[in-house]
């Protein structure tokens, strides 16, 4: 089969398409025929290494060849101890654990699965697990968000952030928008009451309080939260700079509600987004989608801040 490897941590440049071995599903494991796969930050930062707990689980060398985790695709075959998915299902899901979806087959553990709703395409499918699953965590659990409230989104511009400010304005939530000048517009059109621009306007220093900072980019400091924060606010860190996660995991607690967000994946948060697009409540927003041996530019175009929405790879 076709797959898209590397071998260093470095720029898409360093990607490569190469024939490899089909997989084989071990135990409770399922071989999916790939039609689809979204691209996140986090095959970006796995891509180049950094930052710094993007290595966690290689710290010289990638610990897998091919990234990709959120896959839609075709039951292709089945492990052994397998028991709700029977090869032909149309099936979708997280496989942050095991990668590989750049590829025309990848392998995946049965729970991390789920039907795919037929009102969806591959490409909408693809998009939702890892950005939609954590919008709904990050604006939904520990303390969900009221009617009134002001919700903050830093890093709105892309598929999470546009998962995160519908779900905030479906909560009755005024929102703010940051991301880069190229991307206000995107955040309005998906229903940002307020947008800022982030390479003119520190949102810590506008003097605007929030009720809930949901942040995706995060590279401020906790005193700069803080000043961000009404008095019971909330700050929830999901991705951003390793200085900053450390300081939010020792400090946060101290100078305010501030926290790292454990996003758990799981389908049954996977399936309440899915069913919010096909409803129509929610919508999926698709900037681009590229061809299997264009997954370099594709990872370029995300990985510059220029993708307004999500990026999907499509595989013939």
């Amino acid at each position: 089969m076709k797959a898209v490897v590397y071998d260093a941590y470095g720029p898409p440049e360093t990607l490569r398409l190469e024939e490899v071995e089909r997989p084989v599903p071990q135990g409770d494991e399922v071989l999916v025929e790939v039609r689809a796969v979204g691209v996140n930050a986090s095959d970006w930062e796995a891509l180049v290494g950094a930052p710094l707990y993007a290595r966690i689980n290689g710290p010289r060398r990638p610990k897998r060849r091919t990234l990709g985790s959120d896959i839609a695709g075709v039951v292709a075959a089945t492990g052994p101890a397998v028991r709700g998915l029977s090869v032909g299902d149309e099936v979708f899901g997280d496989n942050l654990a095991g990668m590989g979806g750049f590829a025309q087959y990848a392998v995946a553990r049965e729970r991390v699965l789920a039907p795919k709703p037929r009102e969806l395409s591959f490409a909408q499918a693809a998009s939702l697990p890892q950005p939609a699953v954590i919008a709904l965590q990050g604006i939904r659990t520990k303390g969900a968000v009221r009617g009134g409230q002001r919700v903050l989104v830093n890093g709105a511009g892309g598929s999470t952030g546009a998962y995160a400010i519908q779900l905030a304005k479906l909560d009755g939530a005024e929102v703010t928008g940051v991301d880069n000048t190229a991307k206000l517009d995107f955040m309005s059109r998906v229903g940002a009451d307020h947008v800022v621009d982030f390479t003119r306007t520190d949102f810590t220093r506008a003097g605007q309080r929030y009720d809930l900072i949901l942040d995706l980019a995060g590279h401020h400091s906790v005193l700069a939260h803080r000043r961000a924060l009404a008095p019971t606010g909330r700050y929830l860190w999901v991705g951003g700079s390793a200085s900053t996660m450390f300081q939010v995991l020792l400090a946060g607690p101290l100078v305010g509600r501030q926290r790292i967000l454990v996003v758990r994946p799981n389908t049954t948060d996977l399936l309440t987004m899915a069913s919010l697009c096909t409803s129509g409540t929610v919508k999926t927003h698709i900037d681009r989608e590229y061809a299997l041996d264009d997954v370099p530019a594709a990872l370029r175009h995300l990985g510059d801040g220029r993708a307004l929405g999500k990026v999907v790879i499509s595989v013939a």
